[in-house]
C-alpha cells in the first residue's frame, strides 16, 4: 500500500475525536497546521493533544490545510460542508474526510463537486479524547467509505487509516446506514443494558454490582463473538416459563423502567434460541405467549 505523501492537516474540530486523530496523524509524520474549537473543553484538550497548533475558525483552518479532518457531530456536517465550500475554502486536489458513522460520502458532494478527494473514515471506538486513545486505535477498526468507482480513493483512504494505527474495513456506500445502526445497536445499547444490569443489583441491595458482573458480562461477550447463537444461556434458551414469569413480576415491582426493554429483548432470545435449535417450538410459543401478555408482570395482578 502506498503511503500519502507528508500532508498539511486542518482538524475541524477539536473534539474527543478530532484531537486524537490529529493528534495519529501527527504521529505518522503528517503536520497539523490549525484546528478550530470553541468550547473550554475543546481548548483544553487541543492544548494537550495538539500542542503548538494555532486555533483557528473553520474556514481558516481549512484554507491551510492539504487534508481536511471533520470531526462533527451527524446533523452539524451537511452545514459546515455547505459553508465551506460557499467561503471558498475548499479547494480542488484537497483530501476532505469526515469522521461520521451515519453518513457515507454524499454529505461531501460539494466539496467533490469543487475538485477535492472525498472520504468517510469512521472509528470503531469510542472515544475519551485523552492520551489513551492513541493507543486504543492499534485495536480498533476504521469503517472507510470513498466513491464505489474510485479504486485510488479506497487506498488513500485505507493508506492513511494504517498510517493512525488501525485496521480500514471498506464499507460500501450503500451499506453505511445499515452499519451505524448495527454499531449503535450493539455498543451503544449495550452499555444502557450493562447500566440498567447494574442499578437493578444496587436495587437489590448488591454493593458495588460492577465487580458482580464484570466477569460474566466479559464471558457472555466472548462467548457469542467465538460461537454465536450456540452461546446463548439462561431461563429464555432453556425454556423456563416459571423463572421469566417470576422475572416479568419483579421487575414491574422493583423496576419498572427495566422491564419492557426486558420483555423486548427476551423475545429476540427466543426467536434466536428457536432459529439455533436451542429451544423447540412449543417451548417457544409458550414463552411469546408471556412475553406478550401485558397481564404478566403488571404489578396489579
Amino acid at each position: 500500500m502506498m503511503r500519502p505523501a507528508r500532508l498539511a492537516v486542518g482538524v475541524v474540530s477539536a473534539g474527543r475525536v478530532g484531537s486524537v486523530l490529529g493528534a495519529a496523524l501527527a504521529r505518522a509524520g503528517h503536520t497539523v497546521v490549525a484546528a478550530s474549537g470553541l468550547s473550554g473543553a475543546s481548548l483544553a484538550r487541543a492544548e494537550r493533544l495538539l500542542p503548538d497548533v494555532p486555533l483557528l475558525p473553520p474556514d481558516e483552518t481549512v484554507s491551510r490545510a492539504d487534508l481536511v479532518l471533520l470531526a462533527l457531530p451527524d446533523d452539524a456536517l451537511a452545514g459546515m460542508v455547505r459553508g465551506l465550500v460557499a467561503t471558498g475554502s475548499v479547494r480542488a486536489g484537497q483530501i476532505v474526510v469526515h469522521t461520521s458513522g451515519a453518513h457515507g460520502i454524499d454529505v461531501l458532494a460539494p466539496v467533490a463537486e469543487a475538485g477535492a478527494l472525498p472520504l468517510a473514515l469512521h472509528p470503531v471506538m469510542t472515544f475519551t479524547g485523552r492520551e489513551e486513545d492513541l493507543e486504543r486505535l492499534a485495536a480498533c477498526s476504521i469503517g472507510v467509505t470513498a466513491a464505489a468507482d474510485d479504486e485510488a480513493a479506497w487506498h488513500v483512504g485505507e493508506a492513511l487509516t494504517v498510517e493512525m494505527g488501525a485496521e480500514p474495513v471498506r464499507i460500501p456506500d450503500s451499506a453505511r446506514a445499515l452499519y451505524h445502526a448495527a454499531l449503535t445497536h450493539g455498543a451503544n445499547h449495550l452499555m444502557t443494558l450493562v447500566a440498567d444490569c447494574a442499578e437493578a443489583l444496587r436495587e437489590a441491595g448488591i454493593e458495588q454490582p460492577e465487580r458482580l458482573v464484570a466477569p460474566l458480562l466479559s464471558a457472555a461477550l466472548d462467548n457469542v463473538l467465538r460461537h454465536g447463537d450456540r452461546a446463548l444461556t439462561g431461563p429464555v434458551a432453556r425454556g423456563d416459563l416459571g423463572t421469566v414469569r417470576k422475572h416479568l413480576a419483579v421487575l414491574a415491582d422493583r423496576a419498572p423502567d427495566v422491564a419492557p426493554a426486558y420483555r423486548a429483548l427476551a423475545k429476540r432470545t427466543v426467536a434466536r434460541s428457536t432459529a439455533a435449535g436451542l429451544l423447540d417450538t412449543a417451548a417457544a410459543k409458550d414463552l411469546t405467549e408471556l412475553l406478550d401478555d401485558p397481564a404478566e408482570g403488571h404489578p396489579d395482578q
